[in-house]
């Protein structure tokens, strides 16, 4: 079980109380506690903590959805709604702030650990996936830059395997001056190809770069490459066994 570092917004002492305890012995950290918006963003900046524990109504207002807007703005933090609340307008409204849970008041500890697990699972798994989609993009810019390096004159395009040539511009990939039809995932293919002349293109890359939906395998390169074989005029992407493809320089 992973323990993390727990904020709680709650004006109500014994329910704030109750909170505190069971998180404790359920094995978290109780960053701080607080019964105000006013105090909470001070204190998420001094404690720094992993997940917040918000009562969407504080002071009898919805002012914890407020203060929940400002947690996902400012620190692109994970937070839970606690609420006693059945009122269709305030949930409605505690919708729009896409929060990672909810707890209903009273609550149970044992529902309270699994909300907070699942809500952290989730947040991990974002993030994970908004740096990989950075990561990919810099690939992408990186390779783009790699292609344009290789143009021979002041056109955007990059000769290739005697009488090939692909126009950058359009993304397109041309036999003695002739377009070849290709889908969108084999000038994608191409396009890598070519950016990285006499170099290997690894199954790992070709899969990052061309399939943007989660699924594909090594099988699903070779399958492209095999269409690919049978589009192309002459065999100029070559196997680098068990590795990946490329394409002479």
């Amino acid at each position: 079980m992973e323990s993390y570092k727990v904020m709680i917004v709650e004006d109500d002492p014994v329910t704030a109380m109750s909170l505190e305890m069971a998180l404790q012995k359920q094995g978290y950290e109780v960053a701080a506690t607080v019964d105000n918006t006013d105090e909470a963003p001070g204190k998420i900046k001094i404690y720094g903590p992993q997940i917040v524990l918000v009562d969407i109504s504080l002071q009898e207002e919805a002012d914890g959805i407020e203060l929940a807007k400002y947690i996902r703005a400012k620190h692109q933090l994970p937070f839970i709604y606690l609420t006693a609340h059945s009122d269709a307008k305030i949930i409605d409204e505690a919708k729009l702030t896409e929060p990672y849970g909810y707890i209903v008041k009273p609550f149970d500890p044992d529902s309270l650990h699994a909300t907070i697990q699942m809500a952290m699972y989730k947040y991990d798994e974002e993030k994970k996936r908004k740096e990989n989609l950075e990561g990919l993009k810099n690939e992408k810019l990186n390779l783009e830059k790699l292609l344009y390096s290789k143009k021979v004159s002041d056109k955007p395009i990059v000769t290739f395997g005697g009488d090939y040539h692909f126009d950058i511009s359009v993304g397109e990939t041309f036999y003695r001056g002739k377009k070849i039809k290709l889908t969108k995932k084999e000038n994608a293919f191409m396009r890598l190809l070519v950016a990285q002349l006499g170099v290997v293109v690894s199954f790992e890359q070709a899969i990052g770069y061309v399939w943007e939906e989660k699924g594909a395998t090594e099988n699903s390169v070779r399958t492209l490459v095999w269409r690919l074989r049978n589009k192309l005029p002459t065999d100029v992407i070559q196997n680098a066994s068990g590795i990946g493809y490329y394409i002479e320089e």
